[in-house]
């Protein structure tokens, strides 16, 4: 996902903010705003690559929780899997990829802002494109870490219990707990946007993600990567980590990111920015 340029519109110089220390919600507003319209326009080929690759790379929380959960005691494995969590998504942002669940933000904002048929097809579009290519590079990894020789043996157990943990619950579970999942990283896409530090970007990204893994909430594309393990593994059926969790997922992800952050952060600046 392309990251948001300054707020020149808003803040005036461009490099920061007009006042005081911190953007305000208008200026975080008009830097994920212009970072949307630029993915909107932006080809399908780019969108394709990019968003396989994220797909690919979100697969490192799932070794980085269950590497460091196979060290941890049995009382301090969940925070482990929490520490461990963050790291795709860090490499995912910091590397401008296109995370699906970023995008129930971003490009719901000109949608937002111009409601018409052009946006809305131009937003569908976008999440149709980045969803395949997500789940595409998911496939892949989950592949690779269950069949090839990429990772010693003495990690399958760590990740064969992280992956079932994080993909159980059936469908109504998995749809309700990813609800909180897709807020809180559309919310890691509005607070990224509010510093140009990348320091704080990756404090950001951390403490968004790592809640995911820590209170059991459900993310579809780094828990599809889980889910396509068990598959690929032999652990769980293809039907069932399909119907019972990815389709639920996705589904809870949209809700949370586009009504608890991108319809109520519009509206805290929408009488600013009608007809914007």
């Amino acid at each position: 996902m392309a990251r948001a340029k300054p707020a020149k519109e808003s803040s005036g110089s461009g490099e920061g903010p007009s006042a005081g220390t911190r953007f305000s919600a208008d200026e975080i507003y008009e830097n994920v705003s212009a970072a949307a319209e630029e993915e909107l326009e932006r080809p399908a080929r780019d969108l394709i690559w990019s968003s396989v690759a994220a797909g690919l790379t979100i697969g490192f929380s799932f070794l980085g929780a269950a590497f460091l959960a196979s060290f941890a005691p049995e009382h301090l494995k969940t925070a482990a899997h929490a520490a461990g969590y963050p790291l795709g998504f860090i490499f995912v942002v910091l590397a401008r990829q296109q995370l699906f669940t970023e995008n129930t933000l971003e490009p719901v904002i000109p949608l937002l802002r111009q409601p018409t048929l052009a946006t809305l097809r131009k937003m569908l579009a976008l999440w149709g494109i980045v969803l395949a290519g997500n789940v595409a590079g998911a496939v892949l990894f989950g592949w690779a870490a269950a069949r090839t020789e990429m990772l010693e043996k003495r990690m399958t157990e760590p990740l064969l219990s992280l992956a079932r943990q994080a993909t159980e619950g059936g469908f109504g579970t998995v749809m309700y707990k990813a609800v909180f999942a897709g807020w809180l990283i559309a919310l890691m896409a509005w607070l990224v946007a509010s510093t140009h530090s990348t320091f704080a970007q990756v404090a950001l990204i951390w403490l968004s993600t790592a809640p995911i893994a820590a209170l059991g909430f459900r993310h579809s594309i780094a828990g599809g990567v889980e889910a396509f393990y068990r598959a690929f593994s032999g652990d769980a059926s293809w039907g069932r980590m399909l119907g019972s969790f990815l389709i639920p997922c996705l589904l809870g992800n949209v809700i949370g990111g586009v009504l608890l952050v991108a319809i109520l952060n519009h509206g805290q600046v929408a009488s600013k920015r009608v007809g914007g």
